[in-house]
């Protein structure tokens, strides 16, 4: 096994506990609008930038569908529930960054999330200053799971795609970030997926970010830069 040189997360579901809330809200949304199966197809958006996240609910839902206001409705119920820093933060997310800081790792942040958006909700948290990188899904064209937005942090850090560590929680981020070359850790969120589809695109999977905080020490394969 390669010793790594960076580390780069992904956000919803990696370090803010954001995807259970977000469900939350698309659920209430979809009760004043008439949505059906709503967890089922908010599940097959996790990890998708918001342009192709609408895409998908339009494919499902039909031309018909009030999908902006469905879409103002859930996003703006986020919104309420977690800005101003109210956005609970995933167990040993804190610690892991100040521990990769502290080791002079360098540490990029690829969101599909749109870039105004992630900044807030980082600075609200007290966490942006532990990112050298900060990547959103509007800053690349092709959304998970294409790789763009992991090669695009890479290139940002200056560190080659396959000395890079990326943690993601979806199955379409750690297909994204297989296709990247990096070494995929996959920390599950709401998406838990077959023992096939982890061989497929996994180096490791584990169950917090705390077990990746050991993980990274008991294998020493971080290197400073």
């Amino acid at each position: 096994m390669n010793q790594l040189k960076a580390v780069i997360f992904d956000m919803d579901g990696v370090i803010f506990d954001s995807e259970k809330l977000y469900m939350q809200c698309c659920i209430e949304a979809a009760k004043i609008y008439g949505a059906n199966n709503i967890e089922k197809v908010v599940l097959g958006c996790i990890g998708l930038n918001t342009e192709n996240t609408m895409a998908r609910y339009r494919n499902v839902y039909g031309d018909d569908f009030p999908l902006e206001d469905f879409w103002k409705e859930a996003t703006s119920r986020f919104a309420e529930k977690a800005q101003g820093g109210l956005l609970p933060v995933k167990t040993g997310a804190k610690e892991i960054l100040r521990y990769l800081n502290d080791k002079n790792v360098p540490v990029a942040l690829a969101s599909s999330t749109k870039t105004e958006m992630v900044l807030r909700e980082l600075t609200e948290a007290g966490l942006k200053e532990h990112f050298s990188v900060i990547v959103g899904g509007d800053m690349v064209t092709k959304s998970k799971p294409q790789p763009d937005i992991f090669l695009f942090a890479a290139k940002k850090l200056g560190i080659d795609p396959v000395d890079c560590a990326v943690i993601e929680d979806s199955l379409n981020g750690i297909r994204a970030a297989a296709a990247s070359g990096g070494f995929v850790i996959m920390v599950p969120d709401l998406v838990y997926p077959t023992q096939e589809e982890i061989l497929q695109y996994t180096d490791v999977v584990l169950s917090s970010l705390t077990e990746v905080h050991r993980y990274f020490e008991e294998n020493k394969l971080l290197v400073k830069c």
